[in-house]
């Protein structure tokens, strides 16, 4: 009925009644009459149909003046409309008429003489799930909500009754009761996430925001009960029994949720075969069960500082699930022949149990393989290590020579002290242990995606779309402003055209800001039913199949594979469903990676003002990343970020120029540009906001000397 419909709206230009749809259909039964109805509202819901205020239907794409989007808000004021296909739509501060951060709107687009902007029309649909903030009250001892979020700008007084065990300064989650007016409500206390000043308050709230929540639920406490702290011998039955081969893992130091084992042999005819061994989590998070809808509803683990919420419980995800030193675990296996070439030239993908011999470090297997120190309790592994080491710089090889672009961007960590107060910003450390690991798994997943891809069978695909055209060549006019020239045609959007500009700027000393802003350019990779390939690593077919104790998508993975290979259910019945279901898999998979991503990164960005609140005064070298009308942002070496205000700028009347992407001094010309090495003192942050404000300092060359900007 779907295609049916979207068929035959993509030539209808003016909005019809759902009476008028049925008979151009020639639908004749209510039962068809209703089932259309359902698959309007459906195509409503996803903002590919709009339903106008006379209660008619239209295909959104046939109406250019109008978008539906969702409304992302700057400090300032202004916004963006978000629309999935095409680029977002502008929004002034005075065309906004009431709607603020996350509301779902329709917009007029219109041409404001320099581009098309923006003016909302309609608030569709109000976001008020996760509203977070911190508890006050007025002169008359009535609470209200202060939210987080400070550009979610509503009023929000709380029930009474609900607060009764809160104080000031608790942060706490709403359920919104009531509107009383068009940007005023009254809502209930649903959870005391804590008082401001606990330890871990902040990381939570910020969780919390994004719908993440450490408690699993009494239903699923219950069934955790029934899970053994070791595997049942009986499990054993039907699996391959790899316990006698040399498998390891290899991760972080402080990692405890391990989900993927490797082993290696040299073959006598000179290729390798590689083992990579995933926990099998699906043989206990399985469908229909509390732990099962509650791993779907997380979607993912979130890694939020030093504070982990994972998607499934510990007891699983650091017990019986988790591929520990010295113990049975029951696995998937994934094990492949490799060619001097890299290319996989054989493989078998089956149940198994291992026993890992050894829970080995990032930072001691680099000792091994790159500094060829031998740390304690390593020795009789040396050899495999060296095997690894010398397979990964194959595969690495060979899937550069397809195309993988390797933007090589830096990650920053937080170091925290035991009360969760920011210490310390480090850069974290990626060197040859952490590639080995990236690029086995890489091969897994093509692996696997490939295998199923080959049935055409039903299944859930890591997909990266092509870049669009505009906005690679936005990226090059943006190159070609700083002077520098790249030989090629941009026009060829393959990944081997992408990886060809990364290698003409490696050199540049823009080339870390260039390689993060022509990775915004990409789409974002997502989950899909449907295989489209990843442009990113230049896979025709992929997947993930790696992480299933900390990534949905994985565990649905294991639960297809079983279901093809071991169960040998491929009936039309059982491809029917998965059809369906896939698709709200994919959809759910993708949003809650979303929101960890982005509460990832809200406490990133507070962890290191929290961290500045104690270097104001202090002075730093840093380069220009960022140059806007309001000013510049500085990154330090650490990767922690301020703004130079533009009206902390002395000596001068200073403008953006963004046809130069310069700040210039009207009088002196002193000009300020993308890439600029400059010297700063941080004057201000604020845990609040998440800001740190830097002022820049003048260097005397000549003498060394140090004066403030003037």
């Amino acid at each position: 009925m779907r295609e049916q419909v979207l068929e035959l709206l993509k030539d209808i230009h003016e909005a019809k009644e759902v009476i008028e749809i049925n008979d151009l259909l020639g639908l004749k039964t209510s039962e068809e009459l209703r089932e259309l109805q359902a698959t309007l509202d459906q195509l409503v819901s996803e903002y590919i149909v709009f339903y106008t205020k006379k209660g008619k239907y239209i295909l959104l794409d046939n109406c250019p003046g109008i978008k539906i989007g969702k409304l992302s808000v700057n400090k300032k004021g202004f916004g963006f409309v978000i629309l999935d296909k095409e680029d977002d739509l502008y929004v002034d501060s005075k065309n906004m008429n009431g709607a603020v951060q996350d509301d779902i709107v329709l917009v007029e687009v219109f041409s404001s003489g320099v581009r098309n902007e923006g003016r909302v029309v309609r608030i569709i649909k109000r976001d008020l799930k996760n509203l977070v903030g911190e508890i006050a009250f007025n002169d008359k001892g009535k609470p209200y909500l202060i939210l987080d979020d400070d550009k979610k700008d509503l009023d929000i007084e709380i029930d009474g009754e609900s607060a009764k065990d809160c104080v000031e300064g608790h942060k706490v989650l709403v359920r919104i009761d009531k509107e009383l007016g068009k940007k005023k409500y009254l809502a209930s206390v649903v959870k005391i996430i804590g008082h401001k000043n606990d330890p871990g308050t902040d990381i939570l709230s910020i969780a919390y925001k994004y719908g993440i929540y450490e408690e699993f639920g009494e239903e699923v406490e219950k069934e955790l009960e029934d899970i053994p702290n070791e595997v049942d011998p009986k499990e054993l039955s039907g699996r391959k029994d790899l316990t006698n081969q040399v498998i390891f893992t290899i991760d972080g130091d402080d990692t405890k949720d391990i989900d993927d084992a490797i082993s290696i042999t040299k073959l006598s005819n000179g290729n390798y075969r590689l083992g990579v061994h995933i926990a099998d989590v699906s043989n206990y998070v399985k469908e229909n069960t509390a732990l099962g809808d509650a791993a779907f509803v997380r979607g993912t683990s979130s890694y939020l500082a030093d504070t982990v919420i994972p998607m499934i419980s510990h007891k699983l995800s650091n017990g019986i699930c988790s591929l520990n030193e010295n113990v049975i675990r029951l696995t998937m296996s994934c094990v492949m022949e490799i060619d001097a070439k890299g290319k996989v030239v054989d493989y078998d993908i089956f149940p198994s149990y291992i026993r890992s011999r050894k829970k080995m470090t990032y930072k001691k297997v680099n000792d091994v393989i790159v500094r060829g120190v031998v740390p304690e309790g390593y020795a009789e592994f040396v050899d495999d290590l060296n095997l690894m080491n010398e397979l990964h710089k194959i595969l690495r090889k060979e899937r550069v020579n397809r195309g993988y672009i390797n933007f090589e961007l830096d990650e920053a960590k937080i170091v925290q002290d035991e009360n969760g107060k920011a210490i310390d910003v480090i850069k974290r450390v990626r060197e040859e242990g952490e590639m080995l690991i990236e690029d086995f798994m890489i091969t897994a997943n093509e692996t696997v995606a490939t295998h199923i891809y080959n049935m055409d069978l039903p299944f859930i695909y890591r997909v990266h779309d092509v870049p669009k055209l505009e906005k690679i060549e936005d990226f090059m006019n943006l190159v070609k402003i700083l002077g520098y020239k790249i030989t090629g045609d941009v026009r060829d959007l393959t990944p081997k055209s992408m990886q060809n500009i990364l290698n003409q700027l490696k050199d540049k000393k823009e080339f870390e800001i260039l390689s993060s802003l022509l990775l915004r350019s990409m789409r974002k990779a997502e989950y899909s039913k449907d295989n489209i390939g990843h442009y990113g690593i230049a896979s025709r077919a992929y997947t993930h199949f790696t992480s299933p104790i900390r990534r949905f998508p994985d565990l649905v993975v294991h639960r297809l594979l079983k279901k093809y290979l071991v169960e040998n259910d491929m009936s039309m019945t059982t491809i029917k469903t998965l059809e369906n279901s896939l698709v709200d898999i994919a959809k759910q998979s993708s949003e809650r990676e979303r929101a960890a991503d982005d509460a990832e990164r809200d406490v990133l960005d507070m962890k290191m003002a929290e961290y500045m609140e104690d270097h104001i005064g202090e002075e730093y070298d840093g380069i220009i990343d960022t140059i806007t009308n309001f000013g510049m942002f500085v990154e330090l070496p650490n990767l922690v970020e301020g703004l130079v205000h533009v009206q902390s700028l002395k000596g001068d009347y200073f403008t953006y120029i963004p046809e130069l992407l310069a700040m210039i001094g009207k009088s002196t010309k002193k000009t300020y540009r993308l890439g600029d090495k400059v010297r700063v003192k941080c004057v201000a942050a604020s845990k609040e906001t998440s800001m740190v404000d830097f002022e820049l300092v003048k260097v005397d060359e000549e003498n060394g000397n140090k004066e403030q900007e003037s």
